[in-house]
């Protein structure tokens, strides 16, 4: 797509003209469709147009209603086909991605109203796909499960189970065609880490496979997740060695939506994961063909070599409050057991030397095990600098898995992200903290950027009650919980700091019988997109979410009350410990900002249009604290009543 939506003069600077255009939008043509004009989108659309002149970072701080999710795509729009290039729009998570695109959403409004055709294509993380070689094992298992994934199986596209000829695009197997699959059923059938693409003999009739190829001939947008664009920063040069191609394709710029969230992603992303189960399921695909005794005696040491090491992280991993990360001190023994670990991986790696010429090996298999062996032993030697890394441990269904995360993220975000000369735009509610963006700043390694921020139109003086409590007693909580609910219906949504927190929770609230008059809808029990829907459908539901602080658009009685479980303070897992150790005044340049930026989001749910009213209930036994009860009373909106139960 080449066109441009308005007469370019090629004798005059494109972004000038652009601008202009955008102005033209929001005075005359929007407000002739039924828009209403807003002063806060002119202000933003003129402060953008000079990060695109320049090609500079931008934090675009701009309040709930500001309309500032149109102003950002037009600029990504028409920038796009000046340089012939899409633009990447990169959202905080899934839900906010079908937010964007879903046929009621800002693309369609703006192709609608300005009779322009945008190409928009998803970009969706490869674990958001189902594994046609884990479906094919987990519908021949014996479980409670196997008749569903067997009838997934049936119900897959005839081109799937036949050599048929693609006419067009199919998209097929994404998470959110099962929303009725639990997280945990889920995990049975998508992708994962451990399954190589390149080399798989369905590569070519594979959901996730159709999908990129298909995206990345976008002409305006390409939609994806913070983390997808992170693995695509991460992996981008160790695919160009492997011949593959980079998960994103060149693009014009990139807007950062919920740009807060991005350390979050970047940290998610840069990082290795290892666990004794799935090495041990790995290794042994090594011993399926016909390979020497001795080699096999090489895997088995290997095995028992990686038992042991996890083994002591086990012994060792102590439990952190609010954190599914547990910390663990780095000392002789384990440093012994990593030596001792890598040493039998680099056995292995020579005998591979052996084995693979003499073509008794699955290819595909032998590309997996060689692949995740080199990752190992990329990860566990950055035990010998333990200055330069940040790791824990987490439990789950798997046992132990050891995450390992350098701590120079944010030397490759500069390296790899901000250094690009291209306009970066992070677009959010909430970015600066006490009028200063330096927090997000020096998170992300940014030393040159633009900003500016402009408030809400909304009157929350009118539209908003907000009641504080300096609790902290659980028994306490719940019986005004059930109070706060019964004033409403429902229609309420419960954040929580912690899954933990949100367990604790569902597990009490039978013990409270007047909760059983609501429906309680609890992330992680269905696809988060699935849940969002129910709770805006069934009005008097309760959604009990931890990843929902921000994001979520609802606007109407469906959502009339926002309950906030407990300040949502940072937890003291070992990636916030290095950031304290690190800061001069841990409280004041690490705990309070993270806290503060996320209970505004939180708070930022309640009100999503100008008819929307409703209570924002904030628990927190630091609000005993004069100092912090104070910075969250200047946080809240100015003007709104105080309120007790």
């Amino acid at each position: 797509m080449t066109s441009y939506p308005f007469d370019y003069d090629h004798s005059q600077p494109f972004m000038k003209q652009a601008s202009d255009w955008i102005a033209d939008v929001f005075y005359d043509i929007l407000p002739e469709a039924g828009f209403e004009t807003r002063d806060e989108q002119i202000y933003m659309a003129f402060q953008l147009e000079r990060a695109y002149q320049d090609k500079q970072t931008i934090f675009a701080e701009a309040g709930v209603g500001t309309g500032k999710t149109f102003v950002y795509l037009l600029y990504a729009i028409a920038y796009a086909r000046y340089t012939r290039k899409p633009a990447i729009i990169a959202c905080a998570d899934e839900s906010l991605i079908e937010q964007l695109v879903k046929p009621e959403g800002d693309i369609a409004k703006l192709s609608r109203h300005l009779n322009l055709q945008i190409d928009a294509r998803l970009a969706k993380s490869p674990d958001q796909y189902l594994c046609l070689n884990k479906l094919d094992e987990a519908r021949t298992d014996i479980g409670g499960d196997a008749d569903r994934f067997r009838g997934i199986y049936e119900e897959l596209p005839d081109f799937v189970h036949f050599p048929e000829t693609l006419q067009s695009f199919y998209p097929y197997g994404n998470r959110k065609d099962y929303p009725d699959l639990s997280d945990e059923q889920w995990g049975k059938l998508g992708w994962d880490v451990f399954q190589d693409c390149l080399v798989c003999s369905q590569r070519h009739r594979c959901g996730q496979t159709l999908s990129r190829e298909h995206y990345r001939k976008s002409a305006d947008l390409i939609i994806c997740s913070h983390d997808f664009y992170m693995e695509h920063v991460w992996t981008y040069e160790a695919r160009k060695r492997e011949g593959q191609l980079p998960l994103l394709p060149p693009h014009s710029s990139v807007v950062f939506d919920e740009g807060h969230l991005l350390e979050t992603a970047a940290q998610n992303a840069l990082t290795y994961k290892l666990n004794h189960f799935q090495f041990e399921s790995i290794i042994t695909r090594l011993l399926q063909g016909e390979v020497r005794e001795s080699f096999a005696y090489t895997i088995e040491d290997a095995i028992s070599n990686s038992e042991e090491l996890f083994n002591l992280l086990d012994r060792k991993g102590h439990h952190v409050i609010g954190s599914d990360r547990k910390e663990f001190a780095v000392d002789a023994e384990l440093l012994r057991e990593v030596d001792r670990f890598r040493a039998s991986i680099a056995k292995i790696e020579d005998e591979l030397v052996f084995e693979s010429g003499t073509f008794t090996l699955d290819e595909y298999q032998l590309k997996i095990v060689e692949e995740h062996l080199e990752m190992i032993q990329l990860a566990l030697a950055l035990f010998r600098e333990p200055k330069q890394l940040i790791s824990w441990v987490t439990e789950d269904k798997d046992g132990t898995t050891l995450v390992i995360m350098p701590k120079k993220v944010k030397e490759v975000l500069q390296e790899r992200v901000f250094s690009q000369h291209m306009p970066i735009v992070f677009s959010s509610a909430t970015l600066s903290v006490e009028g200063s963006f330096d927090y997000i700043a020096a998170s992300l390694g940014i030393e040159q950027y633009l900003s500016f921020s402009v408030d809400s139109p909304y009157d929350y003086a009118s539209s908003m009650k907000v009641n504080v409590q300096a609790e902290s007693a659980v028994s306490a909580k719940m019986k005004q919980t059930l109070e706060l609910l019964q004033q409403t219906g429902g229609r309420a949504l419960l954040l929580f700091p912690s899954h933990e927190e949100l367990a604790e929770f569902k597990r009490d609230v039978h013990l409270f019988p007047g909760f059983g008059s609501y429906r309680f809808l609890y992330e992680g029990e269905a696809e988060i997109s699935h849940l969002i829907s129910s709770f805006q459908n069934d009005e008097p539901s309760v959604l009990c979410a931890v990843t929902l602080w921000e994001g979520l658009d609802i606007p109407g009685p469906s959502l009339s009350q926002v309950i906030v479980w407990s300040l949502p303070f940072p937890p003291r897992d070992p990636v916030f410990e290095a950031k304290r150790r690190d800061a001069a005044d841990p409280l004041h340049e690490v705990d309070m900002p993270y806290m503060l930026l996320r209970l505004k989001q939180g708070i930022g749910r309640l009100i999503r249009s100008r008819d929307d009213r409703g209570t924002v209930t904030i628990f927190g036994k630091e609000l005993a604290d004069p100092s912090i009860h104070s910075k969250v009373h200047q946080l809240l909106p100015q003007g709104v009543e105080r309120v007790t139960l």
